[in-house]
């Protein structure tokens, strides 16, 4: 967990003291919203440069190349989700039925908050480096044991595959408000997720 207690100093460190968005964080902001419309491919550093208000050699103050960008906008968000999911269930106490609820919340929110994200996950690993792209199924992994730890909780019966399984179907539920997020006003669909959500989680 180390490398995560680094990224959030990191994270904390791309904010001002009045709270706006460092021109770094506003990068990798107008980067993910890039990357969700047209594919991380098809998005030129100057693309980003003129998103944001900068000329494109400007981005090379902050990041190496377009790959960097994405390598650590894929990186961080999964080292929040694991984080984040953690810290959910320790604070839900022992009960596996408090944990998964405060799991799926979590979750929704996320998903709800970040569409662009997880558009750009689900689309462009595939352009991450090996390594990176090692790195993010590493963390995306943990994260999916949190929940199967939960699950297997839960459910004692249950195989450790069946729980794994639940969990990826969890996730394709409430990932798939890049498609329906706006149909709902936000309060009714986070409440659609999570009852959906945890009827998918018990099986």
């Amino acid at each position: 967990m180390a490398m995560i207690g680094i990224r959030a100093a990191q994270d904390a460190a791309l904010h001002t003291d009045v709270g706006r968005p460092s021109r770094r964080e506003q990068i990798l902001q107008a980067a993910a919203q890039l990357f969700a419309e047209r594919g991380a491919r098809a998005v030129g550093v100057d693309d980003v440069g003129a998103a944001v208000g900068v000329t494109g050699p400007a981005i090379y103050r902050h990041f190496a190349s377009k790959d960097a960008m994405l390598a650590e906008m894929l990186v961080r968000i999964s080292e929040r989700l694991l984080a984040g999911g953690a810290a959910q269930v320790a604070a839900a106490g022992p009960e596996p039925t408090a944990q998964l609820r405060a799991l799926i919340a979590f979750q929704v929110d996320f998903a709800l908050d970040n569409p662009a994200l997880i558009t750009v996950q689900d689309r462009d690993m595939g352009a991450l480096s090996d390594d990176d792209a090692r790195q993010v199924r590493t963390l995306q992994r943990r994260y999916v044991e949190e929940w199967v730890g939960v699950l297997a909780r839960l459910d004692p019966t249950a195989t450790t595959e069946s729980c794994r399984a639940r969990a990826h179907a969890v996730f394709g539920l409430i990932n798939s408000t890049p498609h329906s997020a706006g149909r709902l006003i936000r309060p009714e669909m986070a409440a659609l997720l999570t009852r959906m959500a945890e009827a998918a989680a018990r099986g």
